[in-house]
């Protein structure tokens, strides 16, 4: 019920054109989109409702029930409760520790004058989390009748991160989504997709084949539509908060928050909680002062180096359609700011008072040790076991060591020897045993990558060699090792050979969605032909299958695909029986479920598509015609 990603993002293309040039009539679309839906739910409920009381009606003039009223007066029933439960759309409240007036004097000062300058609502709770993140979140005490309750979730991490200017940045963008009428529009699309979400989950769960019927066709063609116009108008939303950002705090400090917080939250994700877990290696028991010691990290002057290479990687990021967000190029275009890796720099200069400090006040210390203490109750068992792990791998490699001075190891202990040697020893201590595996043979998938990866970051171009013949031998690497080669081509300013492969990579991500949109469905035109299954595994399928007293015949297949067909994909299709009543009822195995248990319990061939055949009867009819397609026919059944 969804386009495939090639339709998405061309729909998503056209959509975002208009949106530019007249954002108050797409407002209106999607509005009357949204309307739209709502007005077929109603129709449909006030249908279902007018049967049930004619049913009823006639059932008490009868005097009398037959099976048939019976069975329609329960479907409706069913039906009916399934619509209104729907349409009662439930948010679970997010969890952190509440902050009060109190505590946090100049945090709740800050909220107010920047929700009264945005003309935002007041907020019912003002959450602190150990993320690196903040945003405000609306929650409807009446499911679609609304009376919210809202919610502003900080980040310590991010306090502890940004100067008190960047930070009334980020917090006037979030609030910024809640300015005026903002939140009430955009909070209704955001009910309407969950109701939707809940009306099809509801009605698959019912089993109902007919009541799924009713909504198949508006579905089908509503719910892409739908989901497309919201996206877009969740990114203009992004945008709108950036320009509220601008209009408190300034078009610098709005820009340096952005930067800020784009280069920080990769320094902690790969630098600072990299080297917390480096402890791991010689610590049985996690650190108790992380926060603290994050405290620390993110208030000195950041490396150069680092700095640099965190910046120029997230410029170069282009805005998708995985995620409403903005990418930073676009966001800061958009404010009419044009970063200079130079000048950028003076953002990372030591923080004197730290927003943490500036609006937790004295509680801040209070609240890092709450955190610190929490990270490592909830580390601690995960902590041993991997403290464990590394024991064992550090005696492997040693074992390794040993025998590798004695004699030659096959080309499987090498290689592990050579990543044992690089998660424990480090990069410099692995390259003459990578180098030595390429010796004895020269495309080694995993050696030449790691090899050609390591070459690159000591800035050597012998490593794109050595990435290409991986990704000759490896076809799943293409995109990693484009990125790669197109990163390190970059730094050394050779921006045409830089962007050929970052063409290569996006055309491969192209040629990977086709695959699995390919993959995803069966059509009516598919070709197939036989498995290639040995009888061994075929019989220990067939064996698997006859423990389901639902499916009556099986076929398995190969699917004739035009991208990637070197990964086959295999088509297990099942019919099952059942009987009238089963089928007016709320099933315990319904096709949903059975295809769920053969995935999930049995040993099935690699890259299976799972298929009910029962309302399909063609595809069963073209199965039949391939050789050996037929695997499985329970007992009794011809």
């Amino acid at each position: 019920m969804t386009f495939n990603q090639e339709r998405f993002d061309k729909l998503i293309q056209k959509l975002e054109v208009f949106a530019n040039k007249q954002p108050h009539l797409y407002k209106l679309h999607v509005a009357f989109l949204a309307t739209l839906g709502y007005a077929y739910i109603f129709l449909v409920l006030a249908v279902t409702l007018t049967l049930l009381v004619s049913i009823i009606f006639g059932i008490v003039n009868a005097q009398s029930i037959s099976n048939l009223s019976l069975t329609g007066l329960l479907f409706l029933l069913t039906l009916a409760f399934v619509l209104l439960r729907s349409l009662w759309v439930s948010f679970p409240p997010p969890t952190g520790l509440p902050l009060q007036p109190r505590d946090v004097p100049n945090l709740y000062s800050l909220i107010n004058e920047i929700s009264s300058k945005l003309q935002a609502p007041q907020f019912h709770h003002i959450l602190l989390t150990n993320d690196f993140n903040a945003g405000v979140l609306q929650i409807p005490r009446l499911g679609l009748l609304g009376w919210q309750q809202n919610y502003l979730i900080v980040g310590l991490p991010l306090m502890l991160a940004l100067p008190p200017e960047e930070f009334r940045a980020v917090l006037a963008h979030e609030l910024g989504h809640l300015s005026g009428n903002h939140s009430r529009f955009s909070g209704w699309i955001y009910r309407q997709r969950e109701t939707w979400y809940r009306i099809l989950k509801g009605l698959q769960q019912s089993g109902h084949d007919l009541s799924l019927l009713i909504f198949q066709l508006f579905l089908i063609w509503y719910i892409p539509f739908f989901n497309a116009y919201s996206f877009v108008l969740a990114r203009m939303d992004e945008y709108e908060a950036d320009r509220c950002a601008v209009d408190l705090t300034g078009e610098e400090n709005t820009a340096k928050a952005l930067i800020s917080v784009e280069v920080k939250s990769r320094f902690l994700e790969r630098y600072f909680w990299s080297s917390i877990y480096k402890q791991i290696e010689t610590e049985i028991e996690p650190p108790k002062t992380t926060y603290m010691d994050m405290k620390l990290a993110l208030s000195q002057r950041l490396h150069q180096e680092i700095t640099t290479t965190y910046l120029a990687e997230a410029l170069t990021e282009r805005t998708n359609n995985a995620d409403t967000h903005p990418c930073l190029k676009d966001r800061l275009k958009a404010l009419g700011y044009i970063p200079d890796p130079q000048k950028e720099l003076a953002i990372f200069a030591p923080i004197e008072i730290s927003a943490a400090q500036e609006f937790l006040g004295d509680k801040v210390e209070n609240f890092i040790d709450y955190f610190s203490q929490g990270w490592r109750e909830k580390i601690a068992t995960p902590w041993r076991q991997k403290y464990a792990e590394f024991q064992k791998s550090i005696a492997i490699l040693k074992d390794l060591n040993h025998k590798s001075q004695k004699q030659h190891l096959t080309l499987e202990e090498a290689s592990q020897q050579a990543f044992l040697t690089l998660e424990l020893e480090g990069e410099e201590a692995v390259i003459p045993l990578l180098q030595e595996i390429i010796h004895r043979d020269a495309y080694h998938a995993s050696a030449n990558y790691l090899l050609g990866k390591i070459l690159l970051k000591k800035q050597d171009a012998t490593g794109i060699e050595y990435i290409e013949k991986a990704i000759g031998q490896d076809s799943s690497i293409v995109i990693g090792g484009c990125q790669i080669i197109c990163y390190f081509l970059k730094n050394q300013g050779k921006n045409n050979e830089a962007k050929s492969y970052q063409e290569r990579a996006d055309n491969y991500h192209k040629l990977i969605l086709k695959a699995r949109q390919e993959r995803s469905k069966l059509k009516r035109d598919d070709k197939f032909y036989p498995h290639n299954i040995s009888d061994i595994e075929v019989n220990k399928l067939r064996q698997q299958l006859s423990h389901y007293p639902q499916i009556i015949t099986a076929y398995l297949v190969q699917k004739d695909l035009q991208h990637f067909p070197e990964k086959p994909l295999y088509v297990l299709a099942v019919k099952r029986g059942f009987s009238f009543w089963e089928g007016s009822r709320i099933y315990e195995t319904d096709n949903s479920k059975i295809v769920q248990s053969l995935l999930k319990e049995n040993e099935l061939p690699d890259n299976v598509f799972i298929f009910i055949l029962n309302s399909n009867l063609s595809m069963e009819k073209k199965l039949k015609r391939i050789s050996n397609s037929m695997i499985y026919q329970k007992k009794g059944k011809k």
